[in-house]
């Protein structure tokens, strides 16, 4: 990823889409070649991709641009208990603007959202859905494709926030079904500052623009404008070129050594973290759906997640402490903050036994 934005900034960098020269030719060709690859990623359309900034961008414009176009007062958004804050946030935002409703979705004991509870909140007034892939703060993978079917039996639109799933398994867009999805090329081995949004072409092509600027337009009088179509009607002004190519690498590296095989190791390395934490002194697991990715969240009897993290920091162990922009999980589960530790392809049992003895020591530094 590194050599990829290297030899972009080195070697053929110009804005993309407005010039006849050389350089602007080859930036616009990476720029593109990067669309492809990531259509052929989500097996989508070329003119299904969207280029964003992250995840969080993608759902905003699908809030303002769909939400905005076509959903009306009254009219219900279901979302899960386990959102993150993006996928929460934006669609407060359109209940405060046009008046929709939003209906949330419980998750059990274990940090399960069941097909069950999610059929049970639509609705004749649910017109769309807003669901995660799998969770950022407890790992659990929730039944999209089962979730999407019986949104779609009733008429309901559905986005899935698929930030932290891309890494972990293989996404088809087409056999979930889904309407739209979003995903961050950072959580992918990626660069930040750059997001996909998938959408489906007939959806992209009745939404209006999300931001008015270079690029996105056919014509500009002062009178009138007209727009170009999706989908780059919705990339106004100049994009991260550098971050599309550094996204095209990062795919092409997941897939060499296959999402699968990732997948699999990832796997055998929570079940291995389950089991030597759950029998660490002090530790308590928070989540404990049976389907997971490569995330073990838990909370240290005694130590604040802040302190557990410095110190397991001192040791070179580097685990995120906090809500995780989860905060109504921290609510359900009745604490302000959980440890979590991620598991990548990078990743050994090694890493594992090393948490867990620099747990053992925060405790011992606690007196515990």
């Amino acid at each position: 990823v590194i050599e990829a934005e290297r030899a972009c900034y080195e070697t053929y960098y110009a804005n993309v889409h407005r010039g006849v020269y050389r350089l602007s030719q080859e930036a616009t060709a990476a720029f593109e070649n990067a669309r492809k690859r990531t259509a052929r990623f989500l097996n989508a359309g070329e003119n299904e991709i969207v280029f964003t900034r992250g995840t969080t961008e993608a759902i905003n414009l699908v809030a303002e641009c769909y939400g905005r176009a076509h959903l009306r007062a009254g009219d219900e958004i279901v979302l899960t208990e386990l959102e993150h804050h993006a996928n929460i946030v934006p669609w407060q935002f359109l209940r405060d603007k046009i008046g929709v409703t939003l209906k949330i979705v419980p998750f059990d004991e274990a940090g399960e959202v069941h097909l069950d509870a999610f059929v049970a909140a639509l609705g004749p007034r649910t017109k769309f859905a807003a669901i995660a892939h799998v969770s950022n703060a407890l790992g659990t993978i929730l039944p999209v494709k089962a979730m999407i079917e019986a949104a779609h039996a009733q008429g309901v639109t559905v986005l899935v926030d698929g930030a932290q799933a891309v890494p972990h398994m293989t996404v088809d867009v087409r056999d979930l079904g889904a309407d739209f999805y979003a995903f961050s090329a950072h959580k992918l081995y990626g660069p930040t500052g750059i997001g996909v949004l998938f959408g489906r072409a007939d959806l992209l092509d009745a939404m209006p623009p999300y931001q008015g600027g270079g690029d996105m337009i056919q014509s500009v009088t002062f009178a009138e404008t007209t727009y170009q179509k999706p989908p780059f009607r919705f990339e106004a002004g100049t994009p991260h070129i550098a971050g599309a190519v550094g996204l095209h690498a990062a795919i092409d590296y997941v897939e060499a050594l296959g999402l699968d095989v990732l997948a699999a190791h990832e796997e055998g390395l929570r079940a291995y973290a389950t089991r030597v934490l759950g029998r660490t002194p002090g530790v308590r697991l928070i989540g404990t759906a049976p389907r997971k990715a490569g995330v073990i969240s838990f909370v240290v009897d005694g130590v604040h997640p802040h302190d557990a993290g410095t110190i397991l920091d001192r040791d070179g162990v580097a685990v995120r402490a906090g809500h995780h922009c989860a905060q109504p999980v921290m609510e359900h589960f009745g604490v302000a903050a959980t440890v979590r530790a991620s598991f990548g392809c990078y990743n050994t049992r090694d890493d594992v036994d090393a948490l867990a003895a620099s747990i053992v020591k925060a405790r011992d530094l606690f007196g515990l």
